[in-house]
């Protein structure tokens, strides 16, 4: 299965909203990889429930503001809504792989209930870099699932069958492997990449 998107697409920083989303990035990307190193399905399964976070959150506020102003949102609610989705299905499909330790379990609740109300008040002050941030967060994530898939081409990680759950979400071949579901998550990543910078740009431009 080969990739169906760009995957080395980087957004460069303008202006002090870019650089704070993209220094968060780098802090929390620093703060990762020395807590997981090569773990990367452990690093898959906390991470994703994190991810799962900015979807929700942009959707919930985005609701609210059509309803304040009584306007159509082009588009936004059901794209952010669908975004959340997805990454909640990269975590059940990644729990299957790596199976996250009681330790694990407890970083997520911690992490999960300070990051929403971190990215809830972002949100709120400033949607533009809110979206910023979950762009740069998705061209890391990029970077992770390409380091993954790399370590599973090379033999260094066994490359086994893909959960059922893979196989039907993202219609995989019946035969399909770890390497499969990796790519493919890598791909909505990108996705979301892209949505996320370009829902930033039209913020910046209004």
């Amino acid at each position: 299965m080969k990739s169906s998107v760009v995957l080395n697409r980087k957004h460069p920083p303008h202006g002090l909203s870019d650089r704070f989303a993209l220094g968060l990035t780098r802090l929390l990307r620093f703060i990762a990889d020395a807590f997981f190193a090569r773990r990367y399905g452990h690093r898959a399964v906390v991470l994703e429930t994190i991810a799962a976070v900015p979807g929700m959150v942009g959707s919930t506020l985005q609701h609210l503001k059509v309803l304040r102003h009584m306007s159509d949102d082009h588009g936004w609610i059901r794209t952010l809504m669908d975004e959340a989705e997805n990454e909640r299905m990269h975590l059940l499909t990644f729990i299957e792989i790596a199976r996250p330790t009681r330790f694990e379990r407890w970083l997520i609740i911690l992490a999960q209930g300070v990051f929403y109300n971190f990215f809830f008040l972002l949100y709120l002050i400033s949607p533009r870099t809110a979206h910023r941030v979950v762009g740069y967060f998705e061209e890391e994530a990029v970077v992770s699932y390409t380091e993954f898939l790399a370590e599973v081409e090379a033999g260094n990680r066994e490359n086994v069958p893909a959960p059922q759950r893979a196989i039907e979400y993202w219609n995989l071949p019946p035969d399909a492997r770890l390497s499969d579901v990796i790519i493919a998550v890598r791909d909505d990543e990108a996705g979301h990449r892209d949505v996320n910078h370009g829902f930033a740009d039209q913020l910046a431009r209004q």
